[in-house]
């Protein structure tokens, strides 16, 4: 599939990690997001019923990760693929980056990621 809409740097603060400082203090996560579907037709109408919103992706993917603390960001992710392939039926697959910039650890480094890439 090589058609895609892509939505970079998605800034949302949330609770997930393993440790109660983790859990207690919000903490910056950056998402990006790769929708993969045919944009053919989208192209070629101009018309937003034949592609994804991705106002209403953004939207989505806020309120997942704002939303209910997990241990792990490959959970939060994995709930933002299963989420995004249930609502949007044109979508093939989907791949998540979740990065956790400053995690709360007692090493300094530039941060932790995880990307899933999940398909219907």
């Amino acid at each position: 599939m090589a058609d895609k809409i892509i939505l970079t740097g998605i800034e949302v603060k949330g609770r997930h990690g393993c440790s109660a400082e983790e859990r207690a203090h919000l903490q910056l996560f950056i998402v990006d997001i790769e929708l993969h579907l045919r944009l053919r037709q989208a192209g070629k109408s101009d018309d937003l019923g034949d592609t994804i919103d991705y106002a209403a992706v953004l939207s989505d993917v806020k309120k997942i990760v704002g939303g209910t603390s997990r241990n792990l960001i490959e959970t939060v992710a994995q709930e933002i693929s299963d989420f995004l392939l249930r609502r949007y039926m044109l979508l093939e697959g989907v791949k998540v980056r979740i990065q956790k910039p400053n995690p709360p650890v007692g090493e300094k480094f530039g941060g932790a990621a995880v990307e899933i890439l999940r398909h219907r």
